[in-house]
């Protein structure tokens, strides 16, 4: 077996990437881990590696034979201390792409303190490496520059969120993991608890109701950086556990919170990115975002805007059209200028994309330089409505419109997607690199498919005050006091006031079908504590990773995350989920049953 070296008396004085001209003639000692080894006839060339870059590391027969010799057993990714006196590289030999590029350690004692495997894939930036093998592998991904980047960004946000709360009069307060579980939007993770069998824990969504309680009992302003826990479908933007900022104040009303997110965004971008956001934050209500944009959360960089054509077709002669309206859905449609280079063959791959997203089928006009219109439905539509379709969008030479008939969610979302797509495919996004945007006004209550009124984001967002004497009779035109944060088509959060008051929470409780027993039977301790004294409150929540991704620019939450779950919902480096001890299970009173195979007779079990 390989001798390792202790470290002796060696202690590091200088990290690899912080070498500089100004160092040289000074006794050096590094760490780290080797980047890569050249032997240039008898020279040894390493470059080490540690978070803060790369250092070279030279090996000469003269210098030290002992550390010369020594120096060629060692491969990439072992682990070493070495010293030596830095010296100033030569002219020819200056690296201007590094930041320690002008000089090297001439190195006269080495240590070998751990030896590597060969690393299961090169740790170059540049490399195309297979996420399930970076997942598999994470200690080795985790070692590439480009995650240490995005890590240490991640770092500096979360310190710069810290300060800004901490500066601004808010108390950090840690709020309980193991909690009860409460209707908040996803299926809970359970835990079952071996001292009241039967009975069982649920890790939290997030701390909403504790920081309520935190607002009855006095503490006024409130943050945290909360682990949060929500047992759902995974994709780019969603982990199985994420990170919020959270944060509660009392005695505000929605300008007060808005102020307070403003600043400590713009903050954050000045303070990590070095960039200046634009302020203040423009604003849109809901309803005006899903009008133009089809989507609560638009990127507004894309130049292109969704206009509303339903009484302009109401009556006409295509029954895609009014048999939407009559049946009481829309029509909207997506001017798009200047589409020449759309061909008729992206026209079908369009049709067939928005088939994929839930369309029945995507009508389009194009307008030809003789103002003609060039469809298969031009024929239905009559010389006023043609009229009315062309000036509400504007239409000239050179356009395609695109329209959807059907229920106002559908034509929403198909319509938000072609946007995005085609803004992008034609180059249609200005080059505004960060356009924050407030959402306001959204309803407190929606439909579910099965047409039963529900909560749009949670129970106790409180409904805009001109509106509480309506909850019973008009629910589905309740605005509330919830907001979002957007940036870039990406919602980083969102928030709103609360109910303050036991009785309104009850309403609202009863509303979404909650008795007054049932709704005292799971929030009574939320509205004995509303009833000893609650403040008006509101508060948000950070989306954390998704803001440190924006901000990072990688392509999936899994970039700015340590130790990350797969789309399948598995950890590839702990390998979890795992199968647990019987006795275990027998601790917790729990059995468990084989899931029956649909493909198996059931009389074959």
């Amino acid at each position: 077996m390989k001798q390792l070296d202790l470290l002796g008396n060696l202690r590091r004085t200088h990290y690899c990437g912080e070498l500089r001209a100004e160092h040289v003639g000074q006794r050096v000692v590094v760490c780290g881990w080797v980047h890569r080894r050249r032997d240039h006839g008898g020279v040894v060339f390493v470059d080490l590696r540690d978070r803060t870059g790369l250092g070279q590391v030279v090996f000469k027969p003269d210098a030290s034979p002992e550390a010369h010799a020594r120096a060629d057993v060692i491969r990439s990714e072992y682990v070493l201390v070495v010293c030596g006196v830095l010296e100033r590289r030569a002219d020819d030999a200056i690296n201007p792409n590094l930041p320690t590029g002008e000089v090297e350690l001439i190195a006269d004692e080495l240590r070998i303190v751990n030896f590597a495997t060969p690393p299961p894939f090169p740790l170059e930036d540049d490399a195309p490496v297979e996420e399930s093998t970076r997942m598999r592998y994470r200690a080795h991904d985790l070692r590439r520059a480009v995650m240490q980047r995005r890590l240490e960004l991640r770092h500096r946000l979360h310190q710069s969120l810290r300060a800004a709360c901490v500066e601004d009069g808010f108390l950090e307060i840690e709020t309980p993991i193991l909690t009860r579980a409460t209707p908040e939007g996803a299926r809970d993770f359970l835990v079952p608890s071996r001292l009241h069998p039967g009975s069982f824990f649920a890790l939290p969504q997030s701390p909403q109701i504790i920081k309520q309680l935190l607002m009855v009992a006095g503490y006024d302003r409130y943050f945290q950086i909360a682990r949060c826990f929500r047992d759902e479908d995974l994709r780019a933007d969603r982990q199985l556990e994420f990170s919020q900022l959270d944060l509660e104040m009392s005695f505000v009303g929605v300008e007060d919170v808005l102020e307070v997110l403003e600043e400590i965004t713009a903050r954050a971008f000045r303070e990590v990115l070095d960039v200046e956001l634009a302020r203040p934050f423009p604003r849109l209500s809901y309803d005006e975002s899903m009008a133009r944009y089809g989507t609560d959360r638009p990127d507004t960089r894309i130049e292109l805007e969704i206009v509303d054509l339903t009484d302009a077709v109401a009556d006409c002669e295509f029954k895609v059209f009014s048999g939407a309206v009559k049946s009481g859905g829309l029509v909207r449609a997506l001017p798009v200028p200047k589409a020449d280079e759309v061909s008729r063959g992206e026209l079908d791959r369009l049709v067939a994309l928005a088939q994929e997203w839930g369309a029945k089928g995507l009508a389009w006009i194009r307008v030809a330089d003789d103002g003609s219109w060039q469809s298969p439905i031009a024929k239905f539509l009559s010389d006023d409505e043609r009229e009315a379709i062309a000036s509400r969008a504007n239409l000239e030479p050179g356009h395609l419109i695109f329209f959807m008939a059907d229920r106002e969610s559908v034509v929403c979302d198909v319509l938000a997607r072609l946007r995005s797509e085609l803004g992008h495919r034609l180059g249609r996004v200005a080059d505004r690199p960060w356009e924050p945007l407030f959402v306001l006004d959204f309803p407190v209550f929606t439909q579910d498919d099965d047409g039963k009124i529900t909560y749009m984001h949670m129970p106790f967002v409180a409904p805009r005050e001109e509106d509480i004497g309506r909850i019973r009779s008009h629910p589905l035109e309740i605005r509330s006091t919830h907001y979002d944060l957007v940036m870039n088509g990406i919602e980083l959060g969102s928030g709103s006031l609360r109910n303050h008051r036991s009785d309104l929470q009850l309403e609202i409780f009863e509303v979404l079908g909650y008795a007054e027993a049932s709704a005292r039977e799971r929030f009574g301790f939320l509205l004995d504590a509303l009833d000893s004294g609650a403040p008006p409150h509101g508060g948000f929540a950070f989306g954390l990773d998704r803001l440190a991704l924006l901000m990072a620019g990688g392509e999936s939450l899994r970039d700015v995350i340590a130790f990350p779950k797969t789309q399948r919902a598995q950890d590839l480096f702990m390998q979890a989920p795992g199968q647990v001890d019987p006795d275990q299970l027998r601790d917790l009173g729990l059995r468990l049953r084989r899931k029956p195979d649909p493909a198996q007779d059931p009389g074959d079990s």
